[in-house]
């Protein structure tokens, strides 16, 4: 769907509207078209959605030599909500089944990899359509609540895919740096189970429920902070030039772990003897949203949640995830 700005007529939703490229202040809640499906797709009335980086990014423009914009732009990824209309040969749904999951709004088709992209028309909407035949969309679990569902596609994919690459160990030592985001907090119950002990970055103010979550220990963001030898860091907020001062926590023959852009260099930490990875599951190659939901259903992916707002404010939304700090999720209501 190539939607620009232009008289709406025939069924019309609200969705968030980037009319330009700026920041998430400009958005507004805007009337557009009822997006319907084609083939191999299903619509989705949304219930709820969930705030990622990439949802304020991508319309600042940082982006747009490589994933340029038609306006009005329709953010969003994750989303939870009903199947409402199916299109021509879809046989997995049918109208009324309850599906989660990610779907990176169509102008990002060039980020997307592998032979079954999940792609849509934008999740902050009241409805948006999906491609059905893709490992990140699934059935919703009964006993998975719909806002903990729209919270969990990305960030229960990427804590996925960081511990089957760190493959953290019984007894090591983990140092967290953005433990109070939304991937941050969905990881730390994880290492916990796994027996590590976890040292995670935070403010005084997030230390008691990060110990909930599973670290053992809270320290300031200040670099001068970390502790050293550390077996393994994981990254998932600095820089992916700017880890030097991370890889001076790490033991010798330790390891990095970052989920952030630019894609690390070796050279770039000024260490040869740790390994240094950079996780980006683009192809469900760690599990897609069924394994999320059933990780989910077993309590070991949990949602945190700092705020709900009702869709006629996910444009403020998107903006306190830029000017706020937040710990855990943004979660936008239909």
């Amino acid at each position: 769907m190539n939607m620009t700005a232009r008289s709406v007529s025939g069924p019309t939703m609200k969705a968030v509207v980037a009319t330009d490229y700026g920041p998430p202040e400009s958005y507004v809640v805007a009337d557009l078209p009822v997006p319907r499906p084609g083939p191999g797709q299903v619509q989705v009335r949304i219930a709820a959605a969930s705030v990622n980086p990439a949802d304020v990014r991508v319309p600042s423009g940082e982006f747009r030599d490589v994933t340029p914009l038609d306006f009005p732009y329709v953010p969003g990824n994750d989303f939870a909500g009903t199947v409402s209309e199916v299109g021509p040969g879809v046989t997995a749904y049918r109208v009324g089944d309850e599906v989660f999951g990610q779907a990176l709004p169509r102008a990002l088709r060039a980020l997307a990899t592998g032979s079954r992209p999940s792609l849509g028309t934008g999740a902050m909407a009241e409805f948006a359509v999906v491609e059905a035949d893709t490992p990140f969309i699934a059935h919703r679990p009964p006993g998975l609540p719909v806002a903990d569902a729209a919270a969990l596609p990305t960030v229960g994919l990427t804590a996925r895919a960081v511990m089957a690459t760190a493959a953290p160990l019984p007894g090591e030592t983990v140092l967290v740096v953005g433990a109070t985001g939304g991937v941050g907090t969905t990881l730390l119950p994880l290492l916990a189970a796994a027996k590590t002990r976890v040292v995670a970055t935070a403010t005084a103010a997030d230390t008691a429920v990060l110990r909930d979550l599973g670290a053992e220990e809270t320290i300031g963001y200040d670099a001068g902070a970390y502790p050293s030898d550390v077996d393994l860091v994981v990254n998932l907020t600095l820089p992916g030039d700017g880890l030097r001062a991370l890889a001076r926590a790490v033991r010798p023959g330790g390891r990095l772990v970052t989920i952030t852009y630019p894609v690390p260099r070796p050279e770039w930490l000024d260490r040869t003897d740790v390994a240094l990875h950079f996780v980006l599951d683009m192809e469900g190659v760690f599990g897609g949203m069924r394994e999320v939901a059933d990780d989910a259903t077993r309590g070991d992916l949990r949602a945190t949640i700092a705020r709900r707002y009702p869709l006629a404010e996910g444009a403020r939304a998107c903006a306190d995830f830029v000017h706020r700090h937040t710990l855990g999720k943004l979660v936008v209501t239909g």
